[in-house]
């Protein structure tokens, strides 16, 4: 007889209850994976060779061993939390976290994605532990891609968006083609006579003042095609100033220099710019007050010369005023970015993810972290939503991946398996009590 394989049996068991507890103390821990006891039969080796058949009989196995607890990396379901910073991984993969910000190429790894901007404005979890991130080739453009090379900690801005300075203008309108020349022979931007229709732009200057940009259009004596536009800032109507370049000084209302716009037999802009010059369109300067200054190329895109009224298809330009920051906002492959009031966005970085060859190898360091081991294999960078990386679901997190139905169940067949060996000992236990008591 032997109590070996009882006793074996009860620490099985016992290991397999911790596990199961284990998994239902935290069954609402963010971020955190299950694990399963494995268990594994044990045979002796004689000089027969292992389980072999002596005298007819069969060698008795000598118990059970626990293998290993292995952790179950299955997805855990998402739950929406309304913050813009917490994130759950949709897939594979783990958020790369540094422990000590002051020190970030010590990192560690967890599916955890609940995230805050602390006192600094450095995003952090509710441990402190900093949030890693690819750096952006142009805060300005998300689209100029991240440098996976270069992971470091992330901070929001407490600043105000600077201004950008309006550097292209984009109007497309229709000319009449049945328009008559104006009365008025010399352009005068206060005397409408003088011309034949005009329309408006708000552009801005490189410290973010907003100036009114009023194109004016001055239609040919026929059978001449090629129109003339002169541009003036207009923020005094009054004393309206010419931003055609050259800039010529003048007095207020005195012409510029125009654009001409040529048009073809079907009415299609054959050219456009500083008299007559085939170009997109005319380079535009003007020094306003302060020391601002706009500088900025003006495209006519599409402009029409048909028979019909005049009519803006399509104005634009790319500048803007400073904004306050509204808030931070993550996309599905991870790019976080600044927004401010004033529509305009900066890339922070983009969230770095890795993965490993064997997840199951990983040190638990508590905390829903883990940690490289020899076992689990280096970790491979890459973004969120690229080859075997999971996506990024912004404003949730992972919920555990345990369930407690199932935990339950199996608490208590391990529970049973435990009573079954203390059975086996107590048995085994009364037939040494009967060969002692006959031996008496």
């Amino acid at each position: 007889m032997s109590f070996s394989s009882a006793i074996s049996g009860l620490n099985a068991a016992a290991n397999n209850i911790s596990v199961i507890s284990n998994n239902i103390a935290n069954a609402n821990t963010t971020g955190f994976k299950q694990s399963v006891a494995q268990f594994a039969d044990v045979y002796s080796n004689n000089f027969h060779g292992a389980n072999a058949n002596i005298g007819g009989t069969t060698q008795p196995g000598n118990g059970v061993s626990v293998v290993q607890d292995t952790q179950q990396f299955t997805q855990g379901s998402s739950q929406t939390t309304g913050n813009n910073l917490d994130m759950a991984i949709n897939g594979n993969s783990f958020f790369t976290l540094a422990p000590n910000p002051a020190q970030p190429s010590s990192v560690v790894y967890s599916r955890a994605g609940s995230f805050q901007v602390n006192n600094t404005g450095m995003i952090t979890n509710a441990q402190g532990q900093a949030l890693m991130a690819y750096k952006p080739n142009d805060p300005n453009s998300a689209a100029a891609g991240f440098s996976t090379g270069a992971m470091s900690t992330v901070s929001v801005p407490s600043g105000t968006g600077l201004p950008t300075a309006t550097t292209a203008i984009n109007l497309s309108v229709n000319l009449n083609a049945s328009s008559l020349p104006p009365s008025t022979a010399i352009f005068n931007p206060l005397d409408a006579t003088s011309y034949t229709s005009q329309t408006s732009t708000t552009t801005y200057d490189s410290l973010g003042g907003a100036h009114n940009l009023t194109s004016y259009f001055v239609a040919p004596t026929a059978p001449v095609t090629t129109w003339s536009a002169y541009h003036y800032i207009t923020d005094n109507p009054a004393a309206p100033i010419p931003i055609d370049a050259p800039v010529i000084p003048i007095v207020p209302g005195a012409p510029g220099t125009p654009d001409s716009l040529a048009f073809n037999a079907t009415g299609q802009l054959t050219s456009a710019g500083q008299l007559g010059s085939v170009s997109a369109g005319a380079t535009l300067s003007w020094t306003p007050p302060a020391g601002a200054i706009i500088n900025t190329t003006f495209d006519y895109g599409n402009t029409t010369q048909i028979a019909s009224a005049f009519n803006v298809n399509s104005s634009s330009q790319n500048g803007m005023i400073s904004g306050t920051l509204t808030g931070v906002s993550v996309d599905s492959k991870g790019v976080i970015s600044a927004n401010y009031s004033n529509g305009s966005s900066t890339a922070l970085g983009q969230v770095a993810l890795a993965t490993f060859n064997n997840p199951q190898g990983l040190s638990q360091l508590g905390g829903s972290n883990w940690g490289q081991s020899s076992a689990s294999g280096a970790p491979l960078p890459g973004a969120a939503g690229g080859g075997q990386f999971g996506t990024i679901q912004s404003g949730a997190v992972e919920q555990s991946n345990v369930n407690l139905s199932e935990q339950l169940v199996d608490l208590i067949t391990a529970q049973q398996a435990y009573q079954a060996n203390s059975q086996s000992i107590s048995a085994q236990n009364k037939m040494v009590e009967t060969i002692m008591n006959a031996i008496r």
